[in-house]
């Protein structure tokens, strides 16, 4: 059975992206997101988010009448549900979305129907979904009651992109499919097959569920590793980018680049997914997850010694010190602020400071809502010239081009080694 009309729920920085990759394949594509704002700026060609390249597909699937979106799920052929996965404040996984955007789409479901979950999710989600669109649906089968027979097909397939490359690697990536049988594995390749050009690897869902936790977990503990590094070389008063620069040079060795944490939806996230299921045997990827949320701490700590050492020097107020603050991205050259550390750091200081606190984010034109009030969005040249401490928390390509003459701030804290 072909894919005339292919539903993507949920239009954030997954959903989209993924919805105008197959209206650029002339597929009918209908989007669904809750939030009117997002689906009356897709309807008008315009993207709510920051991404290279989206603009001009989005623009166009539009145009030719490929691309619409909703705020109500209408029929389709198959849906893909790319909605939020975030952890509850014990660091359980948080299904509210995925379960919300499953009973929405139930109504208008029909036999023959393909459901494939790619929000990032605990291992056995794909089978809770399933079980919500059964309950709601009896009059059609589901997997779990007739395996390959089943009225509806469902999978798993987890996103495998980077922020800033997402057109690019949405496409060329290869892609690890999982279905509740092989059945539906067979029909999910079939859909991803209209655009992707990298490789689709048939397993199981609770197989691929794991395979998105592994992957980023995976890159957790080595941050980890580096971020430990800088801080006890920060005790030996040693150079830490230095120090990482020689030992990469043994032919085995690949050590990362430290920061101020870790950030965005999914490295900061999954692997709380891995331990809340296995709390006794995590304790690897638990520490990991606990060195990496507990750095933007140290590097508060990092901001306090500074000022203390102006105050010492300057003979002033602690009300008088300004702090400019570089970045807020989770990661460089993008807008997306999502579990960003620095976003984090800056709230912290911001908190404590008694004197003024600057922003210097070229990605966004307005402070998030923890941060508004309490510090001011400025551009590099006025942070520069007012700031007594700056700290730089995102390597943003426009901040590594400014020349090291331009800061003379003998205060400085670099989390990314840009101006060391």
């Amino acid at each position: 059975m072909s894919f005339a009309t292919i539903s993507v729920i949920g239009l954030g920085y997954i959903g989209l992206p993924t919805a105008a990759a197959f209206a650029s394949r002339q597929k009918n594509v209908i989007g669904v997101d809750i939030n009117p704002h997002a689906v009356e700026t897709i309807n008008r060609g315009d993207i709510h988010i920051v991404e290279p390249d989206l603009d001009v597909v989005v623009k166009q699937a539009v145009e030719a009448g490929y691309l619409r979106a909703v705020t109500t799920p209408q029929a389709a052929d198959a849906f893909l549900i790319a909605v939020p996965t975030p952890f509850k404040g014990d660091y359980q996984p948080d299904l509210a979305y995925v379960e919300a955007a499953a009973r929405a789409i139930a109504p208008v479901l029909k036999r023959g129907d393909l459901v494939i979950l790619e929000s990032t999710s605990p291992v056995g989600a794909t089978e809770q979904m399933a079980g919500w669109l059964a309950a709601e649906r009896p009059d059609l089968t589901f997997p779990q009651q007739a395996g390959e027979q089943a009225d509806i097909h469902i999978a798993y397939c987890p996103e495998r992109v980077l922020p800033g490359q997402v057109m690019v690697e949405l496409i060329k990536n290869d892609r690890v499919i999982g279905g509740m049988t092989p059945a539906c594995s067979a029909r999910a390749r079939a859909l991803y097959e209209i655009f992707l050009e990298g490789e689709c690897v048939l397993t199981n869902a609770r197989t691929a569920e794991m395979c998105k936790l592994t992957e980023n977990s995976f890159r957790d503990v080595n941050i980890a590793f580096a971020n430990e590094l800088s801080l006890i070389c920060a005790e030996q008063q040693i150079n830490v980018w230095e120090l990482i620069r020689l030992a990469n040079r043994h032919p085995r060795v690949n050590i990362l680049q430290p920061g101020p944490g870790v950030g965005g939806h999914c490295i900061a996230v999954d692997p709380w997914f891995i331990v809340a299921q296995n709390p006794e045997l995590a304790r690897l990827i638990r520490t990991a997850r606990e060195v990496n949320d507990s750095k933007p701490h140290w590097v508060v700590n990092q901001v306090k010694a500074a000022v203390a050492d102006c105050l010492a020097a300057s003979d002033c107020r602690a009300a008088d010190v300004t702090i400019a603050c570089f970045g807020l991205a989770f990661k460089p050259n993008i807008d997306d602020l999502r579990e960003s550390p620095a976003v984090e750091v800056a709230h912290m200081i911001a908190d404590w400071h008694r004197g003024d606190t600057l922003v210097v984010e070229p990605h966004v034109t307005s402070l998030p809502p923890s941060l508004a009030g309490h510090a001011r969005l400025v551009e590099i040249d006025e942070a520069l010239q007012q700031a007594d401490v700056v700290v730089m928390l995102v390597d943003h390509q426009r901040f590594k081009a400014i020349p090291a003459a331009q800061i003379r701030q003998p205060w400085v804290v670099d989390t990314k080694g840009v101006w060391r």
